[in-house]
């Protein structure tokens, strides 16, 4: 039964057990990207005196 349950949340991008959150490794590089590229456009305004 351990087995069927250890399958699951490596499906799933997003698995919330017992208070800790579960991302699959893509939806965790694709976070991370996006807040990095996030950071780079707040960088790049920052810069320029935009924000």
């Amino acid at each position: 039964m351990q087995e069927l349950n250890e399958g699951r949340k490596q499906n799933k991008r997003l698995f919330h057990s017992n208070g800790i959150t579960y991302f699959s490794k893509k939806t965790e590089r694709t976070i991370f990207f996006i807040l990095t590229i996030l950071m780079l456009l707040w960088g790049i305004l920052t810069k320029l005196g935009i924000l």
